[in-house]
């Protein structure tokens, strides 16, 4: 067990910075634990604050009790866990609504607040909040949460999560419980609830979708919009509110592509700002900043292209876990390094597999330009229960994330996750199609992959995943797009259901995996290296195909960093490059 006060203070920052209000508490840092493994807990009323023999441990959130971050570092099973805090509300915040935020909680999470149920959520990747107020008491503040993992349950959407003890092939350790920031923030009766915003590079407008809680057409609200440009103001609008949900477009009359050239791009991520005021009486009662990037994701003549230009995308896959945190990053530093060391590496985007990563991430890639994209954690196997439970959570992940300018692609389905018997199973298929007209509704602006790697149907992008090392084969795999989507790399078909290739833009979105070992990790790969030329020289092999072939519109190579058993990354555990930048650069663009 790690002492937790030889641990830094959990990431500080704010957690949500496509929709930031100024005043906020954060409630990461030490809390009470206890493990539930006879599941007693809700019978024996742990969630009052006066019960205090069960929590006989401290646990660091926003860190799972499996990692070392934690301070306890225990990978056993444990699936029902508590969690307890207090806390008081800043008196400056008296006459507010507090509301309560979590970031992720894996699996199912209830909510107390001295000792009254306020909050229940399933899904473990997505975000809830809860609005405390009428269980709140002058004074100190006791919350008490309580998380149900299903550990064994190979039908919950779970991503690399291994349902056995010990991590083995290509699944890790498993998290449980808060692994996402927690934090309060107090807000009027009537504030915004969310803003969607839309660029049209074609008209240089954006097109901005707002909502409010609490609103009444009696309140004679005001809402104000400003727009601004690296601190310049470009734009403003302020109406009064007759809706719930309103809608606005606003010209953006500064921005002409070749004269000023603000599109957003990953070799020029430029970014507008946003604030909102919603005014009554004129009083500023809520203050929301965002952000947004104008550009144009679209499939032109079986080209890819962004912002109305072909664009080959260089992706790496990352799964976004660290050895000390597992899918939580240790600090805000380490996912902005991540992104820095893919783009040093000549990457222009990371696929991130089988994880809804943390928006800090997102708002790295927004910040310093690094396309994305969003991958869902997967089931590996298909039940009813779990096609109600995936779809609300997919349902959470495109309204969470749907601002952000870095997501170009929507992935739902990775390598027949949920759906193994999708060849043949027609229900499989449906599930399928569901998942992508689903999507294409929410979400008119991105292409959405039917199943990433292969056995494909209604699709935006044909997505091949190929581990082959010889680069003689890939050269005369990938000469015709007759021959890619006929190739059965995995000895899977790219499309099933009476589905065949269409003319989409084809990407190579899994290959490579070359293992070479650079640290005491012991571990495996699609193919493997000697030293440090012949990982080079093997890469070059992969990559080349990848760059001369006439129908490859992308790549998405295998992967960023080594996890745990896997040392196919081009970067260690640690974050340490197993060949100079440099290097992996040129090859990566082709040089």
């Amino acid at each position: 067990m790690t002492e937790l006060s030889s641990i830094p203070t959990p990431r500080p920052e704010y957690p949500r910075p496509q929709f930031v209000r100024q005043e906020w508490l954060s409630l990461n840092g030490e809390w009470d634990f206890s493990f539930d493994d006879e599941v007693v807990g809700e019978n024996e009323r742990w969630y009052l604050g006066d019960i205090i023999a069960p929590f006989t441990r401290k646990i660091n959130v926003p860190f799972t009790f499996q990692s070392k971050l934690s301070g306890i570092e225990d990978p056993s099973f444990h699936d029902v866990v508590w969690y307890r805090r207090t806390f008081e509300i800043p008196e400056k915040w008296n006459g507010k609504r507090i509301v309560i935020h979590f970031g992720a909680v894996d699996y199912s999470a209830k909510v107390w607040v001295n000792g009254q149920l306020v909050a229940m959520h399933e899904g473990g990747h997505t975000p809830f909040q809860a609005d405390i107020t009428p269980s709140l008491v002058e004074g100190s503040n006791t919350i008490v949460l309580r998380a149900e993992d299903f550990s064994r349950d190979v039908t919950l959407p779970r991503g690399k999560q291994y349902w056995l003890e010990n991590s083995a092939s290509i699944f890790y350790t498993r998290t449980t419980g808060i692994w996402q920031s927690v934090w309060l923030e107090p807000l009027a009766t009537v504030h915004l609830s969310k803003v969607t915003l839309t660029p049209d590079i074609d008209r240089n407008e954006i097109r901005i979708r707002t909502y409010l809680e609490g609103f009444k057409i009696s309140d004679n609200l005001k809402l104000q919009m400003t727009v601004s440009y690296k601190g310049e103001q470009v734009a403003k609008d302020q109406f009064t509110i007759r809706y719930v949900e309103e809608l606005r477009t606003i010209g953006l009359n500064d921005f002409t592509e070749h004269g000023l050239g603000r599109l957003w791009s990953p070799e020029h991520p430029n970014l507008y700002d946003i604030q909102f005021r919603l005014i009554r009486d004129q009083e500023v009662i809520d203050d929301v900043v965002s952000y947004f990037g104008m550009r144009k994701v679209s499939i032109e003549d079986g080209k890819l292209c962004l912002n109305n230009r072909p664009y080959f995308q260089r992706l790496v896959l990352d799964q976004g876990y660290f050895p000390e945190g597992i899918l939580t990053a240790p600090t805000d530093d380490a996912l902005k390094r991540d992104v820095k060391l893919a783009k040093d590496m000549g990457f222009n985007g990371v696929r991130k597999h089988q994880k809804t990563e943390d928006p800090r991430f997102l708002y790295w890639c927004d910040k310093l330009g690094l396309l994305l994209w969003s991958e869902a954690a997967n089931a590996y196997d298909f039940s009813e229960e779990y096609v109600g439970r995936f779809t609300k959570e997919w349902l959470e992940i495109i309204e969470r994330d749907y601002n952000h300018p870095c997501i170009v692609t929507w992935v739902p389905l990775n390598e027949s996750w949920g759906i193994p018997n999708v060849q043949v199973d027609k229900r499989q298929q449906q599930h399928g199609l569901a998942m992508y007209h689903l999507t294409k509704s929410l979400d008119e602006t991105r292409p959405v992959v039917y199943n990433d790697g292969w056995e494909q149907m209604t699709t935006d992008l044909v997505t091949i995943h190929d581990y082959e090392s010889r680069q003689e084969v890939l050269e005369d795999r990938y000469a015709t797009a007759e021959s890619a989507v006929h190739a059965m790399p995995a000895n899977r078909r790219i499309f099933v259901g009476g589905a065949s290739y269409q003319g989409q833009p084809i990407l190579v979105s899994e290959f490579g995996g070359i293992a070479f070992k650079k640290s005491e990790w012991e571990g495996w790969g699609y193919s493997g290296a000697e030293n440090e030329e012949d990982f080079l020289r093997k890469l070059k092999a992969v990559v080349d195909p990848m760059l001369s072939s006439p129908v490859i519109k992308g790549y998405c190579y295998t992967q960023l960093t080594d996890v745990e058993q896997e040392i196919n990354g081009l970067l260690t555990y640690d974050r340490e490059p197993k060949a100079p930048l440099g290097a992996i650069r040129n090859i990566m663009m082709g040089k």
